[in-house]
């Protein structure tokens, strides 16, 4: 089997879930090299790595670049993706900066995997939550057509970093103990014991990034036609987003034709009474944080209609979210010879 030189760059939440994610999937690795800002040792699951800085010369000889990224401006792959590309390697962004350019494919495998075989060196990761809903949209969307999707989420703190999972923890600490929260972590108000629905930028009529985000890049990866409206939520969980979904469909739908559909969906695991998981009947973030798959149960049909149903989704956002599903790109590309970029 052939075998590649991958970089990660960023060695942050993301960076090292991508590292484990590489040694857990037996990526066809020639070597990893791992890159940040600053040099360093970085130990993860007890093997340490030599984190290099972040350099144009650093790309040399790599096959792949995974960008761990960053929800913010101009992250790593703005400033050093172009190097990599010109010394040969495809970079697959987990950063919000590419994923609206229509010339660059905005990609979960599942989903739209071939996207991909168009690339011209450069390659998307959704938002974390777009990824996470889609696992279950999708497939329903092929089988009956949805017209509408009401999306209300319910989102891990490890979305903003893995200072915001430090954040959630002291804060915990100070509320148990009595004491008061001076320290916001990042976040407009207290996240512990708290939910917060402010806590992305409000922008255009009303909604905030996050939610935009969902809107434009499902329309993007799976069709413009569904109208979506969405309200995203940040909770006090580490790892594991959870979305309670609502679609109307063009076909009529049931709770057991859902189910049929999405138990044969790749990466899709049913969680239910028919089909518990560790002894559990519903998805949950713990039961999540760690798996591939992305979960889905509460599946019922609509009280009022034969065209619309309910399902809850939650799926690890630091994994399919974010660092397995940069994985899964790449091995897509491996498996289908699109490595190589499209002049």
């Amino acid at each position: 089997m052939k075998k590649y030189r991958v970089a990660v760059v960023g060695a942050g939440a993301v960076g090292v879930e991508m590292i484990r994610v590489l040694k857990n999937r037996k990526f066809p690795l020639e070597e990893l090299r791992v890159l940040a800002r600053t040099e360093r040792p970085l130990v993860v699951d007890g093997q340490t790595y030599h984190v290099r800085p972040t350099t144009p010369e650093a790309f040399d000889g790599i096959d792949v670049g995974l960008f761990a990224g960053t929800e913010g401006d101009k992250g790593a792959a703005v400033t050093f993706g172009k190097e990599a590309i010109a010394r040969g390697a495809v970079v697959i962004d987990n950063g919000a900066d590419y994923r609206m350019d229509p010339t660059v494919p905005l990609v979960v495998p599942e989903v739209n995997g071939d996207a991909l075989k168009n690339h011209k060196g450069i390659i998307a990761n959704p938002n974390c939550t777009t990824a996470v809903l889609l696992m279950g949209l999708a497939p329903l969307h092929r089988a009956f057509g949805v017209k509408r999707a009401v999306v209300s989420t319910y989102q891990a703190v490890s979305g903003a970093g893995g200072k915001a999972i430090d954040a959630l923890k002291d804060q915990s600490r100070k509320v148990l103990a009595g004491e008061p929260i001076t320290d916001l972590g990042g976040f407009p108000n207290p996240i512990a014991f708290n939910v917060l629905a402010n806590n992305w930028k409000i922008e255009e009529r009303g909604y905030s990034n996050e939610e935009w985000k969902v809107v434009n890049e499902t329309h993007k990866m799976l069709d413009p036609r569904i109208q979506l409206s969405v309200t995203t939520v940040r909770v006090p969980v580490a790892v594991g987003h959870g979305e309670s979904v609502w679609i109307e469909t063009e076909k009529p739908i049931s709770a057991e034709s859902a189910r049929a559909v999405l138990a044969k969906a790749p990466g899709v695991r049913v969680v239910d009474e028919a089909s518990p998981l560790d002894g559990v009947t519903c998805p949950m973030p713990i039961l999540a944080a760690g798996r591939e798959d992305t979960l889905i149960g509460r599946i019922r049909g609509d009280l009022f209609s034969d065209r619309a149903l309910a399902f809850w989704v939650v799926g690890d956002n630091l994994w399919k979210g974010a660092a397995l599903n940069a994985v899964q790109i790449a091995e897509t590309l491996i498996a289908n010879g699109w490595l190589k970029r499209t002049p």
